[in-house]
């Protein structure tokens, strides 16, 4: 997704989609490459880590069993 930086207020960077103007996301402005201005088109883009959610999911399910021991 692009999207234009419509403003910075503070530590936190609105951004608006290119495609429909209407989605917004904000971040915090430490997430924003550097050097970066109001006006400035990104490249917004959400992965997902599935190494890292089954590692979360195997210390929740071994938390669990901990507390099912305990009882």
């Amino acid at each position: 997704m692009k999207a234009t930086i419509d403003c910075i207020e503070g530590a936190i960077a609105v951004l608006v989609s290119c495609d429909d103007e209407s989605m917004r996301l904000t971040i915090p402005v430490s997430l924003l490459p550097l050097r970066c201005r109001e006006g400035d088109i990104l490249i917004v883009r959400i992965e997902r880590d599935g190494t890292a959610t089954e590692a979360a999911k195997e210390r929740v399910s071994g938390l669990i069993e901990k507390l099912k021991k305990r009882k």
